[in-house]
């Protein structure tokens, strides 16, 4: 699998399953057609860098960007 590119995308891993690692070990996420995951497979996933990993870091740094722009607030 691909491998983080700069210190930058290590940083946003690592800000990613610090995310994860705040939610309950019990719950589990749905991603779309993947199927259900633990939060300690997808912090596996993120660190491990594949699709669903991929997929969880785009999800959160836009989640984040959102707050950051207030954007949530105008749906």
């Amino acid at each position: 699998m691909p491998e983080p590119k700069t210190s930058r995308d290590e940083e946003i891993k690592q800000l990613v399953v610090a995310r994860l690692e705040t939610i309950p070990p019990d719950k589990k996420i749905s991603i779309g057609g993947e199927g259900d995951f633990t939060i300690e497979e997808l912090i596996d996933r993120v660190k491990k860098n594949d699709e669903v990993g991929q997929k969880i870091i785009e999800v959160q740094m836009k989640f984040l960007q959102s707050l950051k722009t207030e954007s949530f607030l105008d749906e």
